[in-house]
């Protein structure tokens, strides 16, 4: 791998540590409830940052794909950097709100483009099929940042107050600001300044239209997303029902450092099993693991609740290989960005119900219903697994009939 390409590799991962170096994130739930009153208006600041994210979603990609991915990055890490801030400072809900739609927007210009950065930095050097254990890597990062910024929060929280977080936050967020300068923008061969911006949407639209089964795999996604999101940003409001505050950033360490070695078994669990197997049987653990903590709450719960973080891991991968293999190159943001699109706007409707009935019926019924509109999206990826290993043994016959025939 050439110098220039390697340096990309690391940059990204560096840049996905800082920017997921989160120290709030475990107790981002509790202190919006502290400041709205109430756990529903909590949720639907989650909510209008995904709202926004849609909203900004398809022009966003749209502009990765035809100015560049490296400016989407920086633009979108000033966007993060402003959104903790006004988290940090907010006296209201409406100052909580400008905070959602800049995390909207730089969620949107994240959503696709890394991705594409990755994979057309690696298709420059010949080396695209390795993009399954390179993505692993780069996304354990996150996850990293994450563990490690749930125990730092930890400790900040047996001496001050949760504010305190926020600002402490906006730190290695500068830091991936200026990690972000030294990305090397990869060659796009198909990028046109002078193309036509709705013929270019019309073409990733007719690229799922085409698929079949990237279609149906990119509804599983979105359902997923949405469903998986909203159990993860809820999860800390049934934590404090069983943990102290103070110990809900250990609940966030486990679940992040569980899902980081996922993420990093994730590229050799693919080589051994391929994508559809690993993405099943992740669903699946994932589920169970999930209703165990939630069905019988105990001391224990948010620890067994970690432990569904590992399959989580080798699942995205798995989906993210698939996606990419199937994406056209003139359009790979922009069709990562449709996806994102249908599951942010399914996520803003999920996570909201399951804070309005939370505030019916309590955090943990409204986990446990999640949990079991989870069990859809398994069935959706055991169809497409039982397509795909039909096509093959349909195709091992015809060869064998072809071979007999010739015999």
């Amino acid at each position: 791998m050439s110098p220039r390409a390697l340096r990309n590799v690391r940059m990204l991962s560096l840049f996905n540590f800082f920017s997921d170096f989160r120290i709030y994130a475990p107790i981002a739930v509790v202190w919006f409830a502290h400041i709205t009153g109430s756990y529903a208006q909590a949720v639907l600041i989650f909510a209008i940052a995904k709202i926004a994210s849609t909203l900004f979603e398809v022009p966003t990609g749209v502009f990765s794909d035809f100015a560049g991915r490296k400016g989407t990055i920086l633009f979108g890490q000033a966007a993060s950097l402003l959104s903790i801030a006004c988290y940090g400072i907010a006296a209201d809900f409406d100052f909580l709100v400008v905070g959602a739609v800049l995390e909207g927007l730089a969620f949107s210009c994240f959503s696709g483009n890394n991705e594409a950065l990755l994979y057309d930095t690696l298709k420059e050097e010949g080396t695209h099929s390795q993009y399954a254990a390179y993505q692993g890597r780069a996304s354990s990062m996150f996850q990293i940042a994450l563990a490690v910024s749930a125990l730092v929060a930890f400790f900040v929280l047996l001496r001050f107050g949760m504010r305190a977080l926020f600002l402490l936050s906006l730190i290695p967020q500068l830091a991936a600001l200026f990690v972000a300068l030294f990305f090397h923008e990869p060659a796009q061969h198909d990028r046109r300044f002078d193309a036509n911006v709705f013929a270019h949407l019309s073409e990733a639209i007719a690229g799922f239209v085409r698929d079949v089964r990237l279609r149906d795999l990119s509804i599983a996604s979105i359902l997923g997303f949405a469903l998986g999101e909203a159990k993860h940003m809820f999860y800390p409001a049934f934590f404090a029902l069983l943990w102290p505050a103070s110990a809900l950033g250990i609940a966030g360490m486990l679940t992040h450092a569980f899902a980081a070695i996922g993420f990093r078994a994730g590229g050799g669990l693919i080589r051994r099993f391929r994508e559809f197997p690993v993405l099943l049987w992740s669903n699946v653990a994932s589920i169970l693991f999930g209703l165990s903590a939630v069905a019988i709450p105990t001391i224990a719960s948010p620890a067994i609740s970690s432990l569904a973080s590992f399959p989580f891991g080798p699942s995205m991968v798995a989906q993210g290989s698939l996606m990419q293999k199937a994406f056209s190159d003139a359009q790979r943001a922009t069709m990562g960005s449709l996806i994102a699109l249908g599951g942010n706007l399914l996520f803003a409707l999920a996570v909201y119900a399951v804070g309005a009935l939370a505030d019916r019926v309590g955090p943990r019924y409204a986990l446990l219903a999640a949990e079991i509109l989870s069990i859809s999206v398994t069935l959706l990826y055991w169809r497409l697994y039982r397509s795909i290993a039909g096509d093959a043994a349909k195709t091992a016959s015809e060869t064998h009939e072809d071979q007999a025939a010739q015999g």
